[in-house]
């Protein structure tokens, strides 16, 4: 039996953004080192995530608009090897539907990436809806995970996939 996937999106769970003066009254923390021509906002990756998301009984998953260019400038600061990463399919006239109905444009896509697998979705766009959709599509057991956007993917949420992800559930 193939080991779950673990989805990771960028944007919000490891860039987190929109914060407040009262969420981070100093701002956000930055880690060096920042190469001059990296985006500024890559600072915001916390280098302390990435040994904890290698040691998952997973296989990671970039899922992601970054795609490819995640390897490039996210999974070095995260000490990350390259990762396989979501091909995002053009959108079809169902997914158009879906989304005015409140579906996330990946949930299709990544329900089918998996082709048949347990797997963890980490996003900071989750919502019921993709809850229920991947509930009554999805043949094996799935946890989509919300992560705050202003706050990033922190150490209860870790615990929380690794948790989920070392259930009594053959892999």
């Amino acid at each position: 039996m193939a080991v779950p996937v673990l989805f990771l999106d960028v944007d919000g769970p490891l860039v987190p953004f929109g914060a407040t003066v009262v969420t981070h009254p100093g701002g956000y923390p930055t880690f060096p080192p920042a190469p001059p021509h990296d985006h500024p906002l890559l600072a915001r990756v916390d280098p302390s995530i990435g040994p904890r998301l290698l040691a998952m009984r997973c296989e990671l998953v970039w899922a992601t608009t970054w795609m490819g260019e995640a390897n490039e400038c996210v999974a070095p600061r995260l000490g990350l090897p390259p990762l396989p990463f979501v091909d995002w399919p053009p959108p079809t006239e169902e997914e158009a539907f879906d989304e005015r109905a409140g579906l996330h444009w990946k949930t299709r896509a990544l329900s089918a990436w998996a082709a048949g697998r347990r797997f963890a979705w980490v996003d900071d766009e989750i919502t019921d809806i993709d809850r229920r959709w991947m509930s009554a599509h999805h043949p094996e057991p799935t946890l989509l995970h919300r992560v705050d956007p202003r706050l990033g993917l922190r150490g209860a949420d870790l615990t929380a996939l690794e948790a989920w992800l070392t259930e009594d559930v053959p892999v």
